[in-house]
């Protein structure tokens, strides 16, 4: 069975200088298959799963303790890696500085 609650992890950047700044805007990483964006249609590739997206989906019900490579994504993400982009759907800071 399925989990009756959608619990997720969202990455998302920000470009203000002030990550705590009340104003700052916030932009999310979207993944190719993850769920999300209520309005997108689903992602089907059965019955395969994006491994990534799909290590997202078990993530959310444990702690970044127990997740470490979360952080380690994070980072790269930060660092606007390539390789690490290309797993993700979009990049809200294409063709801009990094978060």
């Amino acid at each position: 069975s399925i989990t009756k609650e959608r619990t997720e992890v969202i990455l998302q950047g920000t470009s203000s200088l002030d990550p705590s700044d009340p104003a700052a805007v916030w932009e999310e990483f979207d993944f190719k298959c993850k769920p999300g964006d209520l309005k997108r249609r689903p992602c089907f590739i059965t019955p395969y799963h994006y491994r990534l997206d799909w290590l997202m989906w078990f993530a959310a019900f444990q702690t970044y303790e127990q997740n470490e490579w979360i952080i380690h994504l994070a980072g790269k993400l930060l660092a606007q890696e390539e390789e690490t982009l290309s797993l993700m759907a979009t990049n809200p800071f294409a063709g801009r500085a990094p978060p």
